[in-house]
């Protein structure tokens, strides 16, 4: 059996970048506390450094752990609990069955998500994973969001967004828009707004590499540990030789 085991956790193990993440008895950090705190906390997945498999996992970690977070806010009344924003770019990727309780219960513990992905396909087609009808998702997403924005689109898109946005826009509308531009649909007091068109600002002028790596290297300061030490602690914990 334990070969059966080791092969099924081959992938996690023998990337020296995931084994140290997971690998390690405790977290140098705990969500509830950057979201009460209003801190910021960036996730970088990057596929070609840990592998697809890898990446989905820690995401799926990562989107869990800020929904216990949230529900664990019903220790404190709800004038009390801060604001928080969950961004997740292809969060097709990174969502379970519980996604759909997420999204439902995640306003009254003041978890706010704003979710991005490039098509609705992605959405359907997840029968096997799911063990539900293909939309399952899909549904779950448009029935809760309360704001819809969508960027040039293609033609089996625009026939679906089309619906969202009648009869104020026809298909053709939202196939037609402008680079850089969007429709947005807004919910206001729970009452759906009339969509509208956006001019979004692309502008890299701000930016300041010098104190993105003074964060960079703050961050890794107070919370990161020396990779050489990790290395031994794992290998001492499972009897390693060197």
């Amino acid at each position: 059996m334990i070969p059966y085991f080791s092969a099924k956790f081959g992938p996690f193990i023998t990337n020296t970048t995931m084994r140290n993440i997971i690998g390690q008895p405790k977290s140098a950090f705990q969500i509830r506390e950057i979201m009460d705190a209003g801190k910021v906390l960036l996730v970088n997945l990057s596929k070609g450094r840990i592998g697809d498999v890898n990446a989905q996992l820690l995401g799926l970690i990562f989107v869990n752990k800020v929904n216990m977070a949230a529900l664990s806010r019903a220790d404190i009344q709800r004038k009390q609990r801060r604001r928080f924003y969950l961004y997740v770019d292809e969060f097709q990727n990174f969502v379970t069955d519980a996604f759909a309780t997420i999204l439902s219960e995640a306003r009254k513990y003041e978890l706010g998500l704003i979710m991005a992905h490039q098509y609705i396909g992605q959405l359907v087609g997840k029968t096997e994973e799911y063990g539900q009808a293909s939309t399952k998702l899909r549904d779950a997403v448009f029935g809760n969001v309360g704001t819809i924005s969508s960027f040039k689109i293609g033609a089996e898109d625009a026939e679906y967004m089309a619906k969202e946005y009648a009869p104020e826009l026809s298909e053709q509308d939202v196939i037609g828009i402008p680079n850089f531009n969007c429709y947005t649909k807004l919910s206001i007091n729970n009452v759906p707004s009339r969509p509208f068109s956006m001019a979004t600002i692309y502008d890299e002028s701000n930016r300041n590499e010098e104190l993105a790596g003074l964060i960079k290297e703050y961050s890794r300061m107070k919370f990161g540990r020396k990779k050489v030490f990790v290395d031994q602690e794992i290998e001492d914990r499972i009897g390693m030789v060197r």
